[in-house]
């Protein structure tokens, strides 16, 4: 059990809380923002020692009733219950990682000829992708090996994700920090995705700000505006989906609503990507 994470954890998500979002009268003027942590034991049903104990990072390995007990008083989400429970050592799922990406799976996104389609792992290493996908996101084929990771472009060439807006990029980088934090708890002894945040971190002040936030949530449907040079403005609904008895890995897939303007943009980078991939001999 990470009992310093489980401690920083815990008082990031208590220095959120008001007593009113907690249904407790607000009383007198706070110095510090947040729950008491005498208020979070009291919502909890155990003793504030023990609680305390937690939140220095010297309690002991907490049962599940516990894990339940203070997922309940901090008003967590559905993600942050479950990362809790993982840094609690009491996974609600066992985890697997595996970056082979099913037979199944890739023949599945080579016939999605109209959606843009690729697999990534926990640690947003581009696995497979289809044509389209390329397309939209700028020759995926061009990139070298080591360069394939999303983490990575985000906050060290920031260029490869311009096709999104401003507003977008802000979003979706803010919500995949929070999916890695999900992924380092889920494979605490995966060295790549620990070398991954190490990097940034060294790397990226803002990485680091975001880090510090202990924000988590596994990425679902988002809708990106995303600005192609050829086809224009497309509003897409991106789909994350988990593959199949394999934990590590998500399909992520691009949608536009049917008979929309961006519905049309989609196909017509498809008969652009057609026509280049005709004229290099690909088809």
């Amino acid at each position: 059990m990470n009992r310093e994470e489980l401690a920083r954890f815990l008082r990031s998500r208590r220095a959120r809380l008001t007593p009113l979002d907690a249904g407790l009268p607000m009383g007198e003027r706070r110095r510090t923002p947040g729950l008491r942590r005498q208020e979070v034991a009291q919502l909890a049903g155990m003793s504030v020692d023990y609680y305390i104990r937690l939140e220095q990072g010297r309690g002991p390995h907490p049962s599940r009733q516990v894990l339940n007990a203070m997922s309940r008083a901090l008003l967590l989400s559905r993600d942050e219950r479950a990362h809790l429970f993982r840094l609690g050592d009491q996974p609600l799922e066992p985890a697997r990682r595996s970056d082979s990406v099913p037979a199944s799976i890739l023949h599945l996104i080579s016939f999605l000829e109209e959606v843009p389609a690729y697999v990534l792992n926990a640690r947003y290493d581009l696995l497979a992708w289809n044509p389209l996908a390329s397309a939209l996101m700028g020759d995926l084929d061009a990139q070298p090996p080591d360069n394939l990771n999303v983490i990575r472009w985000i906050f060290s060439a920031p260029d490869l994700v311009d096709h999104l807006g401003d507003e977008e990029k802000s979003r979706f980088t803010r919500a995949a920090v929070a999916d890695l934090r999900t992924a380092v708890a889920a494979y605490p002894d995966d060295h790549d995705i620990q070398a991954l945040v190490a990097e940034m971190d060294a790397l990226s002040p803002h990485f680091r700000a975001l880090w510090a936030d202990h924000e988590v949530e596994v990425r679902r449907e988002q809708r990106k505006m995303i600005m192609h040079p050829e086809v224009g403005l497309i509003h897409t609904i991106c789909q994350v989906l988990p593959v199949p008895d394999r934990d590590d890995l998500r399909l992520v897939l691009y949608t536009a609503e049917p008979g929309s303007a961006s519905h049309q943009a989609l196909r017509r980078l498809r008969e652009v990507t057609l026509s280049s991939l005709d004229e290099s001999g690909c088809v």
